[in-house]
């Protein structure tokens, strides 16, 4: 007797969970790179503004979405 066909479960991948948050309002917030090393050659305003966090770009908005729901 054959087993039924069943769907594959689309996994979350779990990396991009870690990196990204969603928002109340169905954004997605991420944090700025370039922060880690070699720091001293970069401005202070530079790194002042790679403080914060950021909302992904809408180019870039469907493929995270898929990556953090399933």
């Amino acid at each position: 007797m054959r087993k039924p066909k069943t769907k594959i479960k689309k996994k979350t991948k779990r990396a991009a969970v870690a990196r990204f948050k969603l928002t109340a309002n169905g954004k997605i917030k991420r944090n700025h790179s370039m922060k880690r090393h070699i720091l001293t050659k970069k401005a202070k305003s530079r790194k002042r503004k790679l403080r914060g966090s950021t909302i992904v770009s809408k180019a870039d908005h469907a493929n995270v979405k898929a990556m953090i729901t399933s």
